[in-house]
């Protein structure tokens, strides 16, 4: 089968997903975690047993708390209220039955504490399970150094497989695989936000760079069969020595991904809030990542010599 046929099946797909994602961040935006917009979160679970490290197993207390008809629970609004006795208070977001993220304006480690206090004072034993706070400048900073070590990856990359491979085609189709991959993730990222709220945090950076990395990876693995078999059949078309080095590594970055894919579907679906928006991105962009180098930057290197021949 000549997969390369179909190639403008593939840049069609990608351009469609590309603008849904643009589409949706213009009209939904990006969730900016506390890392970009400045502020504090705050989180904790309500109802927490904070004296069972010390205190003796007592088989009485147990069964007089699970009898108990005063185990309410609690929600997002009184959580709200009460801390908003000490703080302003942005949002209060759920994570299950007893877990709760507070947000609001940035605040020291004391009034933090005063926070837990007034929760434990309202509601009962609190435990507290993390806590970050990032100034207004420092959210700045974050953010300019985002883009500066994304486009940094970038130029690096670009260079490196320029050198490696003696044509700067090898380097430019590269480049825009990794910026369609990139796209891909920041787009549906936004999808999925609008329904698990999930944040763009500095572990999503980590796992778009992670994204930019993998995806390389598979396409130097893939431009590096090329370049054997262009030496080993000089006689054979260019399209000819593309499908076969495809064909013939496409099976083992299939079987690699795979395994990455299952087990971040399982963080997913499986782990904690915490590291949710992390996992999502991570699976996204080894999704993208093994689709795009096989149906993106191999068509588009074809489609790079096609235009050098034309130019020259």
């Amino acid at each position: 089968m000549n997969i390369l046929r179909y190639r403008w099946l593939y840049f069609t797909i990608s351009l469609v997903l590309i603008a849904a994602g643009i589409g949706s961040i213009l009209t939904y935006g990006l969730k900016l975690g506390v890392d970009f917009t400045g502020g504090s979160s705050l989180e904790i679970t309500v109802g927490a047993n904070t004296n069972s490290k010390t205190t003796p197993l007592d088989l009485d207390s147990l069964l007089s708390e699970i009898s108990s008809p005063s185990a309410t629970p609690v929600n997002s609004q009184q959580i709200q209220e009460s801390a908003q006795k000490i703080i302003s208070v942005g949002s209060v977001q759920a994570v299950d039955e007893t877990g709760f993220i507070i947000k609001g304006e940035p605040i020291t480690n004391e009034q933090k504490n005063m926070v837990i206090s007034q929760l434990e004072t309202d509601l009962g034993p609190i435990e507290e399970l993390r806590f970050d706070t990032v100034g207004p400048a420092l959210s700045k900073e974050l953010i300019i150094k985002t883009i500066w070590s994304v486009l940094i990856a970038i130029v690096c990359i670009t260079i490196y497989i320029w050198k490696q491979f003696k044509e700067i085609q090898y380097g430019i189709s590269a480049t825009l695989a990794m910026l369609h991959d990139m796209l891909m993730v920041v787009g549906l990222f936004s999808i999925i936000g609008i329904f698990w709220q999930v944040e763009v945090d500095m572990l999503f950076v980590t796992a778009l760079l992670t994204t930019l990395t993998f995806s390389v990876h598979d396409t130097i693995v893939m431009y590096d069969r090329i370049r054997e078999l262009k030496m080993r059949f000089p006689r054979h078309s260019f399209e000819e020595v593309l499908n076969v080095a495809v064909w013939q590594t496409f099976a083992r970055s299939y079987n690699t991904s795979f395994t990455i894919i299952v087990m971040l579907a399982a963080l997913v679906f499986l782990g904690g809030n915490s590291i949710r928006g992390f996992a999502i991105a991570l699976l996204i962009g080894s999704v993208t990542g093994t689709y795009s180098s096989p149906f993106i930057a191999v068509p588009l290197l074809l489609e790079t010599m096609k235009w050098k021949k034309k130019s020259s």
